[in-house]
């Protein structure tokens, strides 16, 4: 009985153990770098025909407003999940009858023009990204 109860002990500290080492971190990606990967993807491509801006890059003159959409994507890196969600969002873009995506932010809100937040899992990268889609005065 008592080798028994050390066993239990053994096991639930083991899958304790476990569940720390498999914490999720938070990395940073640079912005460049996942348009990049993008642009070279063999499936779908980010594309120059949806204009892009990120944090509080300068845009020209909105003419209408359309909405705010989220995109969230998964990939075995970053670059991939950011660039996959960037093609989602200009996907709605195009949808929605705008010409650009503006004011694009990453993870919870963090707004930056030259990084994006990626959360890293062992197997698993996520990107969650955030944009208004608009339509700008040519």
């Amino acid at each position: 009985m008592k080798k028994t109860a050390q066993l239990i002990v053994a096991t639930v500290a083991a899958i304790g153990m476990s569940s720390v080492m498999a914490a999720d971190e938070i990395v940073k990606g640079q912005i460049a770098a996942g348009i990049s990967a993008g642009k070279a993807s063999s499936r779908d491509q980010i594309k120059d025909d949806i204009a892009l801006y990120f944090g509080k890059q300068k845009t020209p003159a909105v003419e209408k407003k359309i909405g705010v959409w989220d995109s969230s994507q998964t990939s075995r890196n970053c670059e991939t999940a950011f660039a996959s969600a960037i093609i989602r969002l200009q996907n709605r873009a195009r949808t929605e009858g705008g010409n650009a995506v503006i004011n694009i932010v990453s993870g919870s809100g963090d707004s930056s023009e030259t990084d994006f937040t990626c959360t890293a899992g062992r197997m698993m990268k996520r990107v969650r990204l955030s944009g208004t889609v608009v339509k700008l005065k040519k």
